[in-house]
């Protein structure tokens, strides 16, 4: 794997009122496939302490490429579809790259 080409991605989601834990319930449905993908380094899914409306996606995929095919995977492109319905705002995907040296 060529370091610079590794892509960080991590995912906020707010769920809408009273689906918080369906939301969380659907997110959770990706974690075991979406490590099973040959690029996928790492796809763990987290809630916030302080605000269970908060549902956030850490991941590290070994290229961009790897993503790609990721975001086109079935159970994905399934729950993009719905997210909007299941969001209190819109979703936010930030692309990031390391720049300090790896532990």
């Amino acid at each position: 794997m060529n370091a610079n080409q590794q892509l960080t991605i991590v995912a906020i989601l707010r769920a809408r009122p009273g689906i918080e834990d369906e939301l969380g319930r659907r997110l959770g449905e990706l974690v075991a496939p979406t490590r099973a993908e040959a690029g996928c380094i790492n796809y763990d899914l987290h809630r916030s302490n302080t605000d269970p409306a908060v549902w956030i996606l850490y991941e590290n995929w070994v290229s961009p490429e790897a993503l790609d095919l990721h975001f086109a995977t079935p159970p994905l492109v399934k729950l993009l579809a719905d997210v909007d319905d299941m969001t209190a705002e819109p979703l936010q995907i930030h692309r990031l790259t390391m720049v300090s040296n790896p532990a």
